[in-house]
């Protein structure tokens, strides 16, 4: 069976979910609500990881909808992605980084993805003409990076993927290209089983001008043989991996888990990047998100167990204000600094606010 048709057989009816995952007649009627609001798609590997006898199992948190997401605290843009918008499925927020939406679709629908106001649904934000995108970041000599994101741009052909390859591989002033995509966590049949796709990366993966995978593992449990071999097909064809893992209540939020996940990856060759605090997002929030106060607590005490390689990560918030580093507590006070910024004064800015131990986002802080 190819990747397309093994797709196609996902689980995206709370009838097809009830065959695998036992759900109460009440549980199945709430189901059915939230996926006509946001759609469940489960890719049968992926389902596969869940122990379907644990109704707490992390990774069935992460995929399987619950009553959690009809709490409509928070909001649907929580990082400005809107103001940063230059034209559909663009959007230059860091003056070095365009950020391009390829498309609104994923290969399993993450129940607490920050994009949620647009994965799986019809949306005016994704890309409609690619050839537009590129004459911008031609157009805009300070950009030296380009992330293809969405959705998931692995979902996409590969000739889709290979004609955007070719589009911003004539940029001289890119230095590098990254691709966002959670695949080889789950759906990693589609570049174990894609020649066509390893060959391509490597064509690309210059030495002057890598390609990054910029994947999303938040759980052990997602370290699979499959997904190490996914990881491993990436590298062996020049492309670098990196990680970025959301702090998720009920997943990972507990040092024991967060180290073990950060070493695990080190060992089958992906980076640690960011741990990023759970972004406030409507139908998300409160299921998933950790109080800050405890996220530096987790973090602090997790890489008590890590060594240099599996503690490079920087604890962080994508605020709609830039990207902003989580130091820690002392005293009273957390404080931060913008490692990354929309406005350039306010890179490397070091700040403090009030300690609040419920707090769960810069703005909720005095």
């Amino acid at each position: 069976m190819t990747w397309q048709k093994e797709l196609e057989q996902s689980i995206c009816t709370v009838e097809e979910l009830a065959k695998y995952v036992k759900l109460t007649k009440k549980e199945q009627e709430q189901l059915q609500k939230i996926i006509e609001i946001h759609p469940m798609r489960i890719t049968r590997y992926y389902l596969s990881l869940i122990d379907t006898s644990d109704p707490d199992d992390p990774i069935r948190r992460m995929i399987v909808p619950s009553e959690g997401e009809l709490d409509l605290s928070g909001t649907y843009d929580t990082s400005g992605e809107s103001e940063n918008t230059k034209m559909p499925g663009l959007q230059h927020k860091y003056s070095q980084t365009a950020l391009i939406l390829a498309t609104n679709r994923c290969a399993a629908y993450c129940r607490h993805c920050f994009r949620k106001r647009l994965v799986g649904l019809p949306t005016e934000e994704i890309l409609e003409r690619f050839n537009e995108a590129a004459k911008y970041v031609e157009e805009h000599e300070d950009i030296n990076n380009v992330l293809i994101s969405g959705g998931d741009p692995f979902v996409l052909p590969t000739k889709v993927i290979g004609k955007f390859l070719k589009k911003i591989s004539g940029i001289s002033h890119l230095d590098f290209i990254r691709f966002g995509t959670r695949v080889p966590v789950t759906f990693p049949d589609r570049i174990i089983e894609d020649e066509e796709l390893l060959a391509l990366l490597k064509k690309n993966s210059l030495k002057n001008r890598r390609i990054y995978i910029v994947t999303h593992f938040n759980h052990p449990g997602e370290i699979t043989p499959k997904s190490i071999d996914a990881v491993d097909a990436l590298i062996r064809s020049g492309v670098i991996v990196n990680n970025q893992t959301v702090l998720l209540k009920g997943v990972n939020d507990n040092p024991k888990t967060l180290a073990e996940l950060q070493n695990k990856l080190v060992g089958i060759g992906v980076n640690p990047y960011y741990v990023f605090q759970c972004r406030p997002v409507k139908r998300v929030k409160n299921k998933f998100q950790v109080p800050l106060y405890k996220g530096c607590e987790i973090v602090d005490s997790a890489k008590k167990m890590l060594n240099g390689h599996s503690k490079r990560f920087r604890y962080v918030m994508a605020h709609r204000t830039g990207k902003i580093e989580i130091i820690g507590i002392m005293d009273d006070y957390i404080y931060f600094k913008y490692h990354q910024a929309k406005a350039q004064k306010d890179i490397g800015r070091f700040f403090r606010r009030k300690t609040n131990k419920t707090a769960g986002w810069l703005d909720d802080l005095e």
